[in-house]
Parts: C-alpha cells; structure tokens; sequence
C-alpha cells in the first residue's frame, strides 16, 4: 500500500506533544530527525518528521482520518497533493500543477480557497498564484471551481483549503483534512474571559504528566477547558468524536473507517476539581462540559482560591490564573499569586504543578521551585508552563 504524505500543523511550542500523540497513534511510527526539511518518499518506512510548526508524518488515508480524530494538540492537518515541483513561471506553475492528482479529494466544480505563502522565489505575487491553481484545477478536473477568499478559520463550513508554498521556487501543494481548526471539538460554545484554547489545555496536561488516574484540580478554571480535557483524556473520548471534518466531503471517504462510537477506555475515573470566585464562568464551564459528555465526572465549584479544598494524597494541579495580558489588565496580581503559592504549600504538599504564566516574576511569587523551560503561545502571548512539586 502506497504512503501518502502529511503534516500536523500546530501551534508553536507543541509540536514535542503532537509528535509524541502520533507515535501513541501509530507505534511503528519513529521520530526521525535526520533531514527533517526533505519529507520521505512514498516508499520509504513510514516515520514521524518534526520540524517548526508541526509534524509531517507518512500514511494511508486511514491513518489520516485517525490522526483528525485523536489528536488533541495539533491545529489542522494537511494532505501533501503530489510531489513538490520546480516553478519559476506562472505557465510552469499551472502546467505542472494540473498534473496533481487533484480528484482524490475534490469534485469537479467544488469552491475552493487557496492560501499562498511565498518567499524567495520568482512568482511572489500570491494572488497570481493562487489563480494560476485554480486554473490547474479546473485543466485536471474539466470544470472551473469558484475560488472563495481564505475562509475564517473558525468557520463553521469553510469551503476546501488549498494551501500553496512556494520556497526557493520549489512549489509545494497540501489540502486541508480538517475543515475547522482542531480545537473547535464542538462542546465550548460558552467561553469566559481569555479562553484557553483545547489544543493548548491538553498540552498543559501531557506536560504535566498526569497520570489520569490521580486527583485534577484547576482553582482557576475559567469556561472549563483544562477539567473537560482532562476527563475527555482519561475517559478516552476522541477529541473529534462530535464534529465534522473536510475530508467526509472527499470522493470516495468511507464512512465506516470513522466510527461514531465513543469508546470508554478508563472506568476507574479519577477526580477532577475545577473552580473559579466568577459565578459566570462555572455557569459556564458546567454547560461545556454537559456538551463534552464529561459533566458527571467534574466537581465544579464557585469559590476563590484560598478556599480550594483538595482530597488527601497525592495529586495535580494544573491552571491557567490571570496574568494580565488579557484579563485584569493593569491589575497588580502578584498578591494572587503569592496567596496561590500559600494555598498550595498549605494544601496541595507533595502534588506536582503545572501554571501557564507570561511573566516569570509573578510564578516567582509563588516561592516555589518551577522549571519554566517550555515555552507556548496563548492568544498571540508568548506563555511558559511552570512545573514542580509543591515542597
């Protein structure tokens, strides 16, 4: 069976746990850091290639429909169209991109958006660019297909994205297999203040390493992203089990490849605790988790942080408090945190932590030991996960 190329993409800082989630997806898969910038050949062993920004990997199409389906940290993932190709010409561009094999994921006629990214090359004007694919599309398929401008990525039908890039006049050409972004699971309809993306919460939980079986609490838990992932991992809920994915609409997609069943893996469910002093945002975070399936596993509480209490032995916490980026802008919160490191050394000794912070003075009032070396992006603001043991 011949291997088709793809690539994960995902938000910077994860890549590490995107290419750990594919290598548990499929464990023939080997990181392969050798030569990371030249994807492997149809026929080579199939291997996991991390580079900036995301994760190519080899496959079948089954392999692709899984990867939409589990991944919990990936953004999208992208269906490499052919070989990359020279093109110095815009008659070279259209000619050898009609050659593509463009109805294995499109019908004739279906709209379409292209995305272009050019950098040093010849044809640097993406809008000529992007006209020129059309047009191969439409030699290949014997019928033109409306070229839309680049949807949202958040919409909720965008039409199919072709992504073109053009590097050192090397074209390379990759349609999108997800449709939204990924971490559109389709249960976060309400949202607080500075939602936390899903994709960037299950980061924060695998960087954790908790175990899914100890106690999960998060005293800042806003709409209720941390907790609903949370029990959604340790129940084994793909994150894609309630939404719709581009590729359904592919000729030929067999719809039994992707199964409707929620699969529950764990029965010994952990406890998960989740609160936050706004009476708004557990309203909230209970109706997303109703929507995730995951209502019945989570302690919601309204209450402010002092008043956490955790159960005896061991356990996690994992939060994302305010950091005045977004919310309580001008705010001094260096209290906050230092009252957060006082709460946890009073009742959380022994438990690994992890927070997500933009500014390592106000971890540092938590007087506690924290490596701060991974490093993410949340809304546009560059993050560090801090993590220790509550001494």
């Amino acid at each position: 069976m011949s291997m088709d190329t793809y690539f994960a993409v995902t938000a910077p800082g994860l890549e590490i746990f995107t290419a750990k989630e594919l290598q548990r997806l499929f464990p023939g898969f080997e990181p392969d850091p050798a030569k990371p910038e030249n994807p492997p050949s149809d026929s080579s062993p199939a291997k996991i290639h991390p580079l900036p920004g995301g994760i190519t990997f080899t496959g079948d199409l089954p392999a692709l429909y899984r990867a939409n389906l589990h991944l919990r940290t990936a953004s999208r993932v992208l269906a490499r169209l052919g070989s990359s190709f020279h093109a110095a010409a815009f008659s070279e561009l259209r000619k050898k991109a009609s050659r593509l094999p463009w109805e294995r994921f499109l019908t004739p006629g279906q709209p379409v958006s292209i995305r272009v990214t050019c950098h040093k090359s010849k044809l640097y004007h993406s809008d000529a660019v992007a006209e020129r694919v059309a047009g191969a599309i439409a030699d290949r398929l014997g019928k033109p297909s409306p070229l839309l401008k680049p949807a949202d990525e958040d919409a909720a039908n965008p039409p199919q994205l072709v992504v073109v890039r053009l590097v050192n006049d090397l074209c390379t050409v990759s349609l999108d297999s997800s449709g939204e972004l990924l971490h559109r699971r389709g249960y976060r309809l309400a949202v607080a203040k500075a939602p936390l993306r899903e994709t960037l919460a299950a980061a924060m939980l695998m960087a954790s390493g908790w175990d899914m079986a100890s106690p999960l609490l998060d005293p800042f838990c806003g709409s209720g992203t941390i907790p609903i992932e949370a029990a959604m991992m340790a129940l084994g809920i793909p994150p894609g089990a309630k939404r719709k994915f581009a590729f359904m609409d592919w000729p030929g997609f067999d719809k039994s490849v992707v199964s409707d069943e929620l699969p529950i893996t764990n029965h010994h469910l952990p406890l998960i605790q989740a609160s936050d002093r706004d009476a708004g945002a557990i309203e909230m975070a209970r109706a997303n988790a109703e929507r995730a399936g995951v209502a019945e596993m989570i302690e919601f509480t309204r209450q402010a942080v002092s008043s956490v209490t955790p159960p005896e032995g061991k356990g996690w916490v994992v939060t994302n408090p305010p950091y005045g980026k977004r919310v309580s802008e001008g705010k001094d919160l260096r209290n906050l945190y230092a009252q957060f490191g006082n709460v946890l050394r009073q009742k959380c000794p022994g438990w690994d932590v992890s927070v997500l912070c933009s500014d390592p003075s106000l971890l540092g009032q938590m007087h506690l030991n924290l490596d701060t070396s991974i490093t993410m992006v949340n809304g546009g603001v560059n993050v560090r996960l801090g993590r220790g043991v509550v001494g």
